[in-house]
């Protein structure tokens, strides 16, 4: 069987891993390290690992190796994850003129793989990958580590610049007036009390000195007539004394 096509590209591999094309039950698929795919029954129980030696082609980075048809010292190894079952496929076929109809479904059984290696001349693939995520995890923790120093260090800067600042800073004065000696400090209720006696004692000695005059007899002072006039004004002019008349004697 000739191998399936495909262009060997960085597109197609863009992280560089190792990656290779099988076969099996009759048809290819492409695979990697991790890789889950559902495949023709295999005789294989859930939790076994198989080896894969039908391969097509291998392909690490820039370099590839194409088999003819298989690829030599090359081998994909997997763990069976479960059994499955694919989906309904109806088979229908009739004759015309006959009165002949064929009805048939049909479900596949399938296994589930999870690609665990790909060799190839005595390279792994699963141990490649396992030397880059400790490389990784060395790396984010370096990351971290620095970040979390450089932290503490801003930290304790601002702590220093805070004690800096309150200490050029003067402390506000809060002095207050002190009370007289012996005095007590008036209180809201104190003031209260002082100044509803004042207004009761007030309001006694009005009223103290109204019921002393409405008691007191008052006193009556005698009228002086006035005299009456032709226009009833109060206060009349006296009367003119008549001019004597001019007699015979006096002539």
């Amino acid at each position: 069987m000739s191998v399936v096509a495909v262009a060997h590209d960085r597109r197609t591999n863009p992280k560089g891993s190792m990656y290779a094309v099988i076969e099996t039950g009759g048809k290819q698929y492409r695979v990697e390290v991790g890789t889950e795919l559902e495949v023709e029954l295999l005789e294989a129980a859930p939790g076994d690992s198989i080896t894969l030696d039908r391969v097509l082609l291998v392909a690490d980075g820039d370099e590839s190796a194409i088999g003819r048809p298989v690829v030599a010292d090359a081998a994909v190894e997997a763990e069976v994850v479960r059994r499955d079952r694919g989906e309904k496929v109806i088979s229908f076929k009739y004759r015309p003129k006959a009165r002949r109809r064929v009805k048939k479904g049909h479900r596949q059984d399938l296994t589930i793989l999870r690609i665990t290696d790909v060799k190839l001349n005595g390279k792994s693939a699963a141990e490649a990958k396992r030397k880059a995520d400790a490389a990784a995890k060395t790396e984010r923790q370096r990351l971290e580590e620095a970040a979390a120093k450089q932290a503490a260090e801003d930290a304790a800067l601002a702590e220093k610049l805070a004690k800096a600042s309150a200490a050029k800073t003067p402390a506000k004065s809060t002095v207050k007036a002190a009370p007289k000696a012996g005095a007590k400090p008036a209180t809201k209720s104190t003031a209260g009390k002082a100044t509803s006696g004042k207004s009761s004692a007030a309001k006694s000695s009005t009223a103290a000195k109204a019921t002393a005059a409405k008691s007191a007899p008052a006193k009556v002072e005698p009228r002086t007539p006035r005299a009456k006039t032709q226009s009833g004004a109060a206060d009349a002019k006296p009367a003119a004394k008549p001019k004597p008349r001019a007699t015979k004697k006096d002539e």
